[in-house]
């Protein structure tokens, strides 16, 4: 089931990344063309690629998409290679949890204050802080389900996964 929530927060970031990448393109045109910039391209872009970024992380995690430098550890057994891999999976877990943790209260906080861009738009802040602690919550989720997998020998390591 986890699977299919972070396979669609995947192409919903991929989707964001598009309209960013088209409201951003409107915006040079308007202002260089037409000499008429708008006042909303430039933050709504970046609440695309702010949600984007983060809502996809899960799905790279299952996908063995991060940056990998294994220089040294492709010189380990295979066995050595699973537990390395697993310890690497809790620190991303616990580290996704550290974020949570600081995460919630201050989207909270901006939530009750209703704290504002401060921006020609004025967007409630929390709708870009909400973004934090849901991202890293789906990543924790999926780092420890990784763990767990790749401990059992049911999921492939960074090293068996294949590379473009």
């Amino acid at each position: 089931m986890i699977d299919r929530f972070v396979t669609a927060l995947a192409w919903l970031a991929a989707a964001l990344f598009t309209i960013s990448g088209c409201m951003l393109t409107y915006e040079v045109v308007a202002r260089y063309f037409f000499v008429k910039p708008t006042v909303w391209a430039a933050e709504l872009s970046q609440l695309c690629l702010i949600w984007g970024s983060l809502i996809a992380m899960a799905w790279a995690l299952r996908f063995h998409r991060h940056i990998v430098v294994d220089a040294l550890a492709a010189q380990l057994p295979a066995r050595i290679l699973r537990w390395t891999d697993t310890a690497a999976m809790v620190v991303v877990a616990v580290f996704s949890a550290a974020l949570v943790w600081k995460g919630w209260p201050i989207f909270w906080d901006s939530f009750e204050r209703g704290r504002t861009t401060g921006s020609m738009l004025d967007l409630p802040a929390w709708v870009a802080e909400l973004a934090v602690p849901f991202g890293f919550a789906v990543l924790f989720a999926q780092a420890v389900i990784e763990a767990i997998e790749t401990f059992r020998g049911n999921r492939p390591g960074h090293w068996e996964a294949p590379h473009e």
